[in-house]
């Protein structure tokens, strides 16, 4: 179903806000557009036009979001959550197709899950394993195919888990064609080495929430503090005393996305934020902290593609949180601080996409895959995302 937010209307005549829409998305997302008197059925604007391929132009360029840790419905669209996202409700919804049904079939884990949005298959290997993803990734195939440089696709990934993210181990794709890897902790930590102060630092450092026994293994295609300057044009000595005044590893990530943007100006650049898995602590407040932040860095980054002469007007903007988490009312789980169940509310999320040529204001409440997104940057940029099972979402593609 595709309906714009300025053509919904209530029974009494009242037109729907973007605020209204998005608390009728929470409340049922199956039911949503039921809620408003006169949206029923709405019939698609995309004719089978677009879902012939693309050839796209080099210009284009394509920002990806991933949320690792999702948030749930209960702490950002639901009517006590909205709070949390005035960015993502007020400023950057209203710009973009907003998808309401986005579903996570696979491993509930968040490396495992990001591989498999990356390579758009449900990947199935160990969430904590130091490896490769089994299939292409979006990276392999955008540069094999369109014969792009390795300077134009780049990975800025949460936490050293994330080290091979960039390329897979399939044979006719792997070492050479894949995405750089920053790592944003990795390189803060080498950099305090070589200082005696790094109790500052400490809650920039922390690897990983779900378990603080893994201590991953570190191999692909990860850039070295040795290369940052030569790479960003950003010292050690410059990077350490940013960072030190930053309050999140999600900050340190977009802080590196945006000198990547300003230093390559890379076609493909893909961010998670990570922040919010926090939650494994269960300190409900670090959540929604952790939620709040994503919802302005997210803007921050939007704003910054939009003034930047390189991304303006050629840009599209991916954002989506790699799964949910557990209900408060299923026994079998934590609640916000777990993701173990695989109920629906684990399994299903959102995706808004914004760029100059997407329809603004617009809601899709038909279930799409996580995995469709690679086929959808297929089109896109004009590759072949041949061995994903996934499918083109056809409005944005």
């Amino acid at each position: 179903m595709v309906k714009r937010f300025s053509d919904l209307r209530y029974s009494n005549g009242r037109a729907a806000s973007p605020r209204d829409v998005a608390q009728a998305i929470s409340g049922n997302r199956r039911e949503f557009l039921r809620l408003i008197t006169g949206a029923g059925a709405a019939a698609s604007v995309f004719g089978p036009a677009s879902l012939q391929a693309i050839v796209a132009p080099k210009a284009r360029k394509a920002v990806v979001v991933t949320f690792g840790g999702g948030a749930r419905d209960d702490e950002t669209f639901m009517p006590d959550g909205q709070e949390n996202i005035p960015h993502l409700l007020n400023e950057l919804i209203p710009q973009a197709t907003f998808y309401s049904q986005v579903v996570n079939k696979g491993i509930l884990g968040h490396y495992v899950a990001t591989a498999s949005i990356v390579t758009g298959v449900y990947e199935n290997f160990n969430n904590f394993a130091s490896v490769s993803p089994n299939n292409p990734t979006v990276f392999e195939y955008f540069r094999k195919d369109l014969k792009r440089p390795a300077t134009d696709a780049w990975v800025v990934a949460p936490s050293n888990g994330f080290a091979r993210i960039g390329e897979s181990g399939h044979k006719a794709y792997g070492p050479g064609l894949g995405a750089g890897v920053i790592l944003p902790k990795r390189l803060l930590t080498a950099a305090l080495s070589r200082t005696a102060d790094g109790s500052r630092y400490e809650h920039l450092l922390r690897d990983n929430y779900e378990t603080p026994l893994f201590a991953p293994t570190l191999a692909g295609k990860q850039i070295e503090l040795a290369q940052m300057a030569e790479v960003l044009k950003l010292s050690s000595d410059d990077f350490t005393s940013h960072a030190g005044g930053l309050g999140s590893p999600d900050e340190l990530s977009v802080y590196i996305a945006k000198h990547l943007m300003q230093e390559l100006a890379p076609s493909l650049l893909w961010v998670t934020l990570h922040d919010i898995d926090i939650a494994h602590s269960g300190t409900f407040s670090l959540y929604v902290d952790g939620i709040k932040r994503a919802d302005r860095l997210c803007a921050e980054l939007w704003r910054s593609i939009q003034t930047h002469p390189e991304y303006a007007n050629k840009t599209n903007m991916y954002i989506l949180p790699d799964f949910g988490r557990d209900s408060d009312i299923d026994a079998g789980g934590n609640g916000f601080q777990h993701h173990r169940t695989g109920d629906a509310m684990s399994r299903t999320t959102w995706m808004m996409v914004l760029g100059p040529d997407v329809k603004q204001n617009v809601v899709i409440d038909r279930p799409v895959e996580s995995i469709d997104l690679i086929p959808t940057l297929g089109k896109f940029f004009g590759f072949d995302a041949r061995l994903s099972p996934g499918t083109p979402i056809v409005e944005v593609a």
